[in-house]
């Protein structure tokens, strides 16, 4: 966050304990009281920082919500009619699989890391993951409805390439 912005430290006589910060045009300003050291100084500035890159990621996984919820309903439209009922949001906690579905609730879990992935392959992990809504195995009609996605190939290769066995992929 630093190399995006400008940090300013305005240190007040005034100030007693408090501390304040305003951010602004990738502009930091932490206000500290005068009496307080250099080394107190930077572990505040550490810790407003890491907040900052928090609710950096926060923001960001929110709008990457938006748009996978968005290009959900396309390829729900597109493949399935839109007759697809379910939720389905970006997380951080998949580290073996790409995405996970629940059909009971209805809910889709995609791996942070397909969000940095090419276009087709997220479109082919989505739809992955949605046909899991109408076959919770790993069925002939299930595949029958990914293989419709005329990149579906190339993404399963892609997906190994990248280091994980097809079963475990998805």
């Amino acid at each position: 966050m630093t190399d995006e912005q400008t940090i300013t430290i305005v240190r007040s006589a005034k100030r007693r304990r408090t501390i304040q910060t305003k951010y602004g045009d990738g502009h930091l300003w932490i206000y500290l009281p005068a009496g307080m050291s250099r080394r107190e100084e930077q572990q505040w500035v550490d810790k407003i920082v890491q907040k900052m890159e928090k609710r950096k990621q926060r923001d960001y996984s929110r709008s990457n919500d938006t748009w996978l919820w968005d290009r959900a309903q396309e390829l729900n439209k597109e493949f399935f009619d839109g007759s697809l009922d379910f939720s389905i949001r970006f997380v951080s906690n998949q580290h073996s699989r790409f995405g996970s579905c629940t059909s009971v609730d209805k809910t889709i879990r995609i791996s942070e890391r397909v969000a940095t992935m090419p276009g087709w392959v997220k479109d082919y992990v989505i739809l992955h993951e949605m046909a899991h809504l109408l076959y919770p195995d790993h069925s002939k009609e299930f595949w029958a409805q990914v293989d419709r996605y005329k990149f579906a190939e190339r993404a399963k290769g892609y997906l190994i390439a990248i280091g994980m066995e097809a079963d475990e992929a998805l």
